[in-house]
């Protein structure tokens, strides 16, 4: 009986609702874009010869930006400075993502991280990893 006493009926609508006195007292909601790591955002497809990264980094200096591959994880980090200055301006609305950044992709045991090409045009950087020739069975022939 003291179980029915601790725990609500409704687990799930209780800690929504734990969530919205959070997110009110805090100030803003989540967002994609803020620091839970969904800067920049990604497309990640795998073709047949190649797993294709997009990242949509618009407005920044590729040199700013660090692609690295180690133990099967493609990881995108860098940082974006602020495009107004703070100390003589009043900000009124700020949508664009400032500050550092991470985003990390596992990679599938096939590919060829040697290989792995990077490229940035227009604001997305497009990262091309080959992979490895798949062993073919062959048939072989009875003499």
């Amino acid at each position: 009986m003291i179980y029915r006493n601790l725990f609500p009926r409704d687990i799930f609508a209780e800690m929504q609702r734990m969530q919205r006195v959070l997110e009110r007292r805090l100030g803003d909601s989540p967002s994609i874009r803020g620091a839970e790591g969904g800067y920049p955002a990604m497309n990640v497809g795998i073709a047949q010869k190649s797993v294709e990264i997009y990242a949509f980094v618009p407005g920044m200096n590729p040199s700013a930006i660090d692609v690295q591959i180690e133990k099967g994880t493609l990881t995108v980090s860098g940082e974006r400075k602020a495009d107004l200055p703070v100390e003589k301006s009043t900000v009124h609305i700020s949508e664009r993502f400032t500050g550092p950044f991470r985003r990390r992709v596992s990679l599938p045991e096939d590919v060829d991280t040697n290989s792995a090409t990077a490229k940035y045009h227009d604001g997305l950087l497009q990262i091309s990893v080959p992979r490895k020739e798949a062993i073919q069975p062959r048939r072989i022939a009875i003499q």
